[in-house]
């Protein structure tokens, strides 16, 4: 029989998928600590499976000095504190970003879902960048791999911050929102890791000699730069303020200075 335009217009409500539509924030939040937590226990894992000497090798090839072995697998170490630093602060970035926002939703969590998928390349990066021999080919090819898994996991978080801000009244606390207290800081934190690894990927292309050193650099130097951005906004936001408040007691001095002069003195 006939379907009455009611149910046809039923139909269509219940099967259209619509990307604004709320989504669990306690789900996201947990399902992404979850990945988290996972991602660095493999990296744990690995540095354990593959980076421990044997007590024969330490006994004949380092005469017993355990410290002498360790260091055959510095570079493998540096690459899995960088690595583990790097996973800590973008579970940092998230943690901050989803602090502020009041609802998610399906656009939000489909975009916390490809951040994740790049995150969990995260081991991957630190087999590459720890297995290739020093200044060879693989190793530059390694590195840039690594540095495209870190721009992508860290892109999508600020496509996340993004998409909120386009429906701050409903997705973001009002501090948060365009223009409020913390804006400006999230903005400049989740702009770092996207910025930061495009640029140490077009250094490895132009300066491939270094590329490990600037790598390495790089993960090394991230987690104070967390640090200077949060004084150089607050130095900045300070500024604006000072400013703004001079100009405003300009206006009000001559306001009080129109006001003080007569009718006459004032046409003239």
């Amino acid at each position: 029989g006939q379907r009455s335009e009611e149910e046809e217009h039923h139909s269509i409500e219940t099967f259209t998928f619509y990307l604004s539509e709320p989504l669990s924030k306690e789900r996201v939040e947990a399902f992404s600590d979850g990945v988290y937590a996972i991602v660095a226990t493999l990296l744990i894992l690995d540095i354990c499976e593959d980076n421990v000497p044997d007590p024969r090798e330490v006994e004949e090839k380092f005469h017993g000095s355990l410290l002498e072995a360790l260091s055959e697998y510095g570079p493998n170490y540096l690459a899995y504190f960088g690595s583990f630093v790097t996973i800590g602060l973008l579970w940092f970035v998230h943690h901050s970003l989803f602090l502020y926002v009041t609802k998610a939703t399906r656009l939000m969590g489909l975009l916390n879902i490809l951040s994740l998928a790049f995150i969990g390349g995260l081991p991957l990066a630190y087999q590459l960048t720890s297995e290739f021999a020093e200044k060879s080919h693989n190793e530059i090819e390694a590195i840039q791999v690594s540095c495209v898994i870190t721009f992508f996991a860290s892109i999508f978080q600020f496509a996340i911050w993004t998409t909120a801000l386009l429906n701050e009244e409903e997705t973001l606390h009002a501090f948060a929102r365009y223009g409020g207290k913390e804006h400006a800081f999230m903005f400049a934190k989740l702009a770092l890791y996207p910025c930061v690894s495009l640029g140490v990927f077009f250094l490895t292309c132009l300066l491939s000699e270094f590329s490990t050193a600037i790598f390495h650099l790089m993960q090394i130097v991230i987690p104070f730069a967390f640090l200077a951005l949060r004084i150089l906004v607050r130095i900045s936001l300070t500024a604006m303020k000072s400013v703004m408040s001079l100009s405003r007691r300009k206006v009000v001095l001559l306001e009080e200075e129109e006001a003080c002069l007569s009718p006459n003195e004032t046409l003239s």
